[in-house]
């Protein structure tokens, strides 16, 4: 039977609050024993409602930050309500912060600032960072080499990138958490990468409600479906599904501070 830890979904996203517990029954059924959701994105009402789900849900645990999307709203006044957050016994990460050079929606120095602040605040409450990355791999690995990563260690998330950055990343210290975009036809680039990762640095997630494996791609995504990419992951490094599922499961317990579900 697989054993399967999403380590990073939105289930306080308008597209999933509404069906938690159905949603976390799917899961559980997926053999989906535990899952971090992330707020961070939009207000701090989305991290206070993610906690709320992580205390009422026992295999929910919660990772607060700002979004880099909404970099320029992370103030002295945000940083101190995500402190606060982050004190709760069921917040197990900082983020997801980091920094998305394709959309902009918030200005560069807005991203590279609330990068640097959410690192400190990690290393602060020594709490792991999740780190969201695109097209921006070099700006995050200059800018975390010149803060130091937190003594609790990091993750890429979604990571999508090729097989030298993923090596780049690794030598630095990361986990590389690998979502359902590993299934989509033109992702070649990721495939090559997923095969050079080590085994104990190997994470798996969904995104939820973003990033839909196939065969389901244009409806919302759920942490059931993390079974998809773990098999398309094993697939690629010509690995037992089941085997793979202990080791990323072990894994996200690992830097995730996780107890035995």
């Amino acid at each position: 039977m697989l054993e399967l830890i999403d380590t990073h979904c939105h289930l306080a996203d308008e597209r999933l609050r509404d069906d938690v517990e159905p949603i976390l029954e799917r899961a559980a059924a997926a053999g989906v024993l535990q899952i971090v959701s992330v707020g961070a994105i939009g207000s701090i009402a989305t991290d206070r409602a993610t906690v709320e789900i992580a205390r009422r849900q026992p295999s929910v645990y919660a990772a607060v930050g700002v979004h880099p999307h909404d970099a320029a709203e992370c103030d002295e006044n945000r940083l101190a309500q995500l402190r606060e957050l982050a004190r709760e016994d069921k917040v197990v990460a900082i983020g997801e912060t980091g920094m998305d050079l394709h959309y902009l929606r918030s200005p560069r120095l807005a991203q590279e600032s609330a990068l640097r602040s959410h690192l400190r605040l990690a290393r602060e409450l020594n709490l792991p960072v999740v780190i969201h990355c695109r097209q921006a791999e070099a700006e995050i690995a200059r800018i975390v080499e010149e803060e130091g990563m937190p003594a609790a260690g990091g993750v890429i998330h979604c990571f999508s990138s090729d097989r030298a950055n993923a090596e780049r990343f690794l030598a630095m210290g990361f986990y590389l958490s690998i979502s359902g975009i590993v299934t989509f036809k033109n992702a070649h680039a990721l495939r090559q990468a997923v095969t050079a990762i080590a085994e104990d640095r190997l994470l798996v997630e969904t995104d939820a409600p973003y990033l839909t494996p196939e065969p389901h791609r244009g409806r919302p995504n759920e942490p059931a479906y993390v079974s998809l990419t773990l098999a398309a992951v094993a697939s690629c490094r010509a690995s037992d599904s089941a085997v793979l599922g202990a080791i990323t499961s072990a894994n996200a317990r690992r830097l995730f501070r996780l107890p035995a579900a």
